[in-house]
C-alpha cells in the first residue's frame, strides 16, 4: 500500500508539472508563435474556453499516468537512458498521434511538429521535477529489488 500512494504522489506531481507546462507553452504560443509565425496561427489558444479546459483536463491525467510510471521506470538506478526513454516514450506517443491527426486534416504539418515538440518538452519538465521531488525525499523512488516495509 505504501508503495500505490508513492505512485500516487508522484503521479500528482507529473500531473501538476505537465499542466504548468500546458500554460508555458500556450503562453509562448500566443505572444509569441502564432503572433510572429502566420503558419502557426492555430496553436494560439485562447484561455478558459472548452478547448484550453479540454487541453488541461487531457494534460493532468496524461501527467499522473506518466508520474506513476516514471516513478517505476527509473526505480533506484542511476541510468539516464531509462530517464530519457520514459520521457521520449510518453512524449512521442502524444506528439506522433498529434501529427498523425494533422496528417489526417491534410493541414500543413508544422504546427503538429510544433506540438509533438512540446510534448517531449512537457514530459521533460514532468520528469525533473519528479527527480527533483525525490531528491527532496517528496516522493520514495521504487526500489530495485522489492524490500517489506
Amino acid at each position: 500500500m505504501l508503495e500505490r500512494l508513492e505512485s500516487l504522489k508522484a503521479g500528482i506531481f507529473g500531473s501538476f508539472s505537465l499542466f504548468l507546462a500546458l500554460i508555458i507553452t500556450s503562453l509562448v504560443n500566443t505572444i509569441v508563435l502564432a503572433k510572429y509565425f502566420p503558419t502557426l496561427i492555430s496553436l494560439e489558444i485562447e484561455p478558459l474556453n472548452l478547448d484550453f479546459v479540454l487541453s488541461g483536463a487531457i494534460a493532468c491525467f496524461s501527467g499522473l499516468l506518466f508520474g506513476a510510471t516514471y516513478r517505476y521506470i527509473i526505480r533506484k538506478d542511476k541510468n539516464p537512458h531509462l530517464k530519457s526513454g520514459g520521457v521520449l516514450a510518453f512524449g512521442l506517443v502524444r506528439g506522433l498521434a498529434q501529427i498523425e491527426v494533422g496528417w489526417n486534416s491534410m493541414a500543413t504539418l508544422l504546427p503538429y511538429l510544433v506540438l509533438t515538440g512540446e510534448s517531449v518538452f512537457s514530459f521533460a519538465i514532468a520528469a525533473k521535477a519528479i527527480d527533483t521531488a525525490m531528491q527532496f525525499g517528496w516522493i520514495k523512488p521504487f526500489p530495485s529489488i522489492p524490500t517489506d516495509y
